[in-house]
């Protein structure tokens, strides 16, 4: 397949990315900036930025025979990564909260946040409506069910069925997703294309700034060996089995291309937070979400270039 970029928007894009990400990284010393700066920048991504890019991109979405391969690829992901946990677990003697946030974090990807504008910068805009299927059937759905029975089992929160399909029927971007597809056969008015693209334009530069500002790793010794496991599987054997899987049974797309990709992203945010929140191996939930975030910076360049010439 053709390079969508040429070597010069890569380059520049990646760059545009890395400034923001350095920006977040100075306003953390700025005393100026409170410290829930980066959660504020995150939920008006959550609330505005993404939600407006999913509106622009929805009416495009088609389940066809070569595009469904972006909603399975998450799922077959989420299947290998909890079984290579659970096996690990027992064999490393991996304790119930450390376990809880592996089987948590591991499996769910920042498909969105950090996949929107890596995936723009390397495929281009083209990319971005196959990053939708993927992320809103595969990553969002994991996280409100999959996600959520995790939550309960290793934390002890009891999360009945109606709680689980609430957050995931009212979660800003899945409204978004289903106000898109009802458009697909009407159009949008033009200046709400306008405005949607003018907010859209705001997630890259919101969410690399919280991503700096959030990068702190704090580590001791014991937390080392499940934090190099957890990564090695997301940032490395996932999207490797992905690419294999793929390339096995001959699946050669744009749509398959960006399923490995978005395969390759680092651990979520939000369900390290979570996994924060609930008391399971705090610091392991950070240094996962944070640490994933500074090595996918050279991970996904190489991912990319491994899938360009397989």
């Amino acid at each position: 397949m053709q390079l969508e970029f040429t070597t010069e928007q890569l380059l520049a894009n990646f760059i545009l990315i890395g400034l923001f990400v350095s920006l977040g990284i100075l306003f953390r010393r700025i005393k100026a900036f409170p410290n829930d700066t980066a959660q504020t920048l995150n939920m008006f991504a959550l609330y505005v930025s993404l939600p407006a890019v999913i509106l622009l991109k929805a009416p495009g979405l088609s389940l066809t025979g070569e595009t469904v391969v972006a909603a399975i690829v998450p799922w077959c992901m989420l299947l290998l990564s909890a079984a290579i946990i659970l096996l690990l677990a027992k064999r490393c003697n991996w304790s119930r909260p450390t376990t809880g946030v592996l089987m948590l974090v591991v499996p769910l990807g920042n498909t969105s946040f950090m996949g929107v504008p890596m995936v723009n910068a390397f495929f281009g805009e083209a990319g971005l409506t196959h990053l939708i299927l993927y992320d809103q059937i595969g990553t969002m759905l994991i996280f409100a069910t999959y996600g959520s029975a995790i939550l309960a089992y290793y934390s002890g929160e009891k999360s009945g069925a109606k709680i689980m399909v609430r957050r995931a029927l009212l979660f800003p971007p899945t409204l978004a997703l289903v106000a898109g597809l009802l458009f697909r056969n009407v159009g949008y008015p033009e200046a709400m294309v306008d405005i949607l693209q003018s907010l859209s334009g705001t997630l890259t530069p919101l969410v690399m700034t919280a991503i700096g500002f959030q990068m702190t790793l704090r580590l001791r010794p014991t937390t080392l060996g499940p934090l190099g496991t957890g990564l090695a599987i997301k940032l490395l054997v996932a999207p490797a089995l992905a690419l294999l899987g793929c390339r096995l049974f001959g699946i050669e797309s744009l749509a398959a291309d960006v399923a490995i990709f978005e395969a390759g992203m680092p651990p979520m945010v939000t369900a390290s937070a979570l996994a924060a929140a609930a008391g399971m191996g705090v610091e392991l939930a950070v240094a996962l979400a944070g640490l994933g975030i500074v090595l996918a910076f050279v991970s996904l360049p190489l991912l990319y270039m491994l899938i360009q010439y397989l």
